[in-house]
């Protein structure tokens, strides 16, 4: 294994329905508050009249950053933080998903830099101070509640990119599995590849030694998106289903699982090219590279990866790991596409063909890509067109 540091300083109020802490941690961290959230999902749900009323009724000053969208983008951040900048905003509560969250997070860095947000996220500038940010989860899946990461979209340049930086760790992220009732089916089961995708191609699927307990939690986390997966797409409200997959989703991606991996995740790295390109949600993106990635690099060095997963989640049982390997694929896909119902090709998402050559050499930078097999320029063409 590889020698690693983890520290985690985001505190979690796992509960149902108690929202007497959240009111009093984010008036904890001052009364001028900056509210960020998507659209009418809050507002469906009664959140939004919630949060406003009681945080009124404590004679709070209530900013709102709204209208953020899937893939968020660098524009509303900015917008976001020259409102924090004009209103001297104290903390910052993000309502709603990953984009949300992310959008959030990058707000608070960017707001106390005269820089722009894109200057931050391409580190030509190195934030040293953030606004705290406290999150409320009502789409599982991204994983950033509990991590301090963000992915942000730059439009016009047709770039998605990662950033990661600790500052950007919420101070508190308060989960309530029943505010995932009224997620639709789609993005209930976008969100569940997503979950998958995070275990697998930044974790699992990668070369280097393993510590026996790691790779267990991974399988384990794995069988658990494969049981509840389906059931909360059928019956929305069912607890069970929703706590295991929200719980699922913070573990995934808080840093736990690496042990030390720097090698990069290549199918979140072609996915986010396509998202730039053509604003696809995360999660579906992954549910259509991840087993065509796999397909593609299934060899005798790579069979035995894949087939351990297949054996532990799946319950396959081939002793021959090529044939358990061809299984296993097999297997993600009937989960991704038939238990799921997840579209299972790009073509069918009005995702043209015609831009995969750049594709390939904006993933690459020109030169070959890490992982567990490296691959040039050529291999993500293939593997984009696999998909297609």
């Amino acid at each position: 294994m590889y020698d690693f540091a983890l520290n985690i300083p985001t505190r979690i109020v796992f509960s149902s329905g108690n929202r007497e802490e959240l009111y009093r941690s984010v008036l904890s961290y001052g009364r001028k508050i900056m509210l960020v959230y998507g659209g009418r999902s809050i507002k469906n749900i009664g959140l939004y009249d919630e949060i406003t009323r009681e945080l009124a009724a404590a004679n709070a000053e209530l900013y709102e950053l709204s209208g953020v969208v899937s893939n968020p983008r660098h524009t509303k951040v900015d917008d976001g933080a020259r409102l924090c900048r004009d209103r001297d905003i104290e903390v910052i509560l993000a309502v709603g998903g990953g984009s949300v969250i992310d959008c959030a997070k990058a707000v608070s860095v960017t707001a106390g830099s005269a820089a722009d947000c894109w200057d931050i996220i391409t580190k030509k500038v190195v934030p040293v101070s953030a606004i705290p940010v406290i999150t409320v989860v009502t789409i599982t899946g991204t994983g950033t509640e509990m991590n301090n990461s963000c992915v942000i979209t730059n439009e016009e340049l047709k770039i998605k990119r990662g950033y990661s930086n600790n500052l950007m760790y919420p101070k508190i992220s308060f989960l309530d599995p029943t505010l995932t009732f009224s997620v639709p089916a789609f993005q209930t089961a976008c969100g569940c590849a997503d979950i998958l995708s995070h275990i697998l191609d930044t974790a699992y699927f990668m070369p280097g030694d393993r510590m026996e307990l790691l790779r267990s939690i991974m399988e384990a986390m794995g069988r658990t998106v494969i049981r509840y997966g389906p059931i909360a797409v059928a019956e929305p409200s069912n607890y069970e289903a929703r706590a295991n997959l929200m719980w699922a989703s913070a573990l995934a991606l808080n840093g736990i699982l690496k042990n030390g991996i720097r090698q990069p995740a290549v199918c979140h790295i072609i996915e986010h090219e396509l998202s730039a390109y053509y604003d696809i949600t995360h999660g579906l993106g992954m549910a259509v590279i991840l087993p065509r990635w796999m397909r593609y690099v299934l060899d005798g060095d790579t069979a035995g990866i894949f087939a351990g997963f297949g054996r532990a989640v799946f319950g396959l049982s081939d002793s021959d790991d090529i044939t358990c390997a061809e299984k296993t694929v097999g297997a993600l896909e009937r989960f991704l596409y038939s238990d799921l119902s997840l579209p299972s090709r790009l073509s069918s998402l009005g995702v043209p063909d015609t831009d995969f050559d750049q594709m390939g050499e904006n993933v690459c930078w020109g030169g070959k890509i890490g992982g567990l097999k490296p691959l040039v320029p050529g291999d993500i063409v293939n593997i984009l067109r696999l998909c297609y």
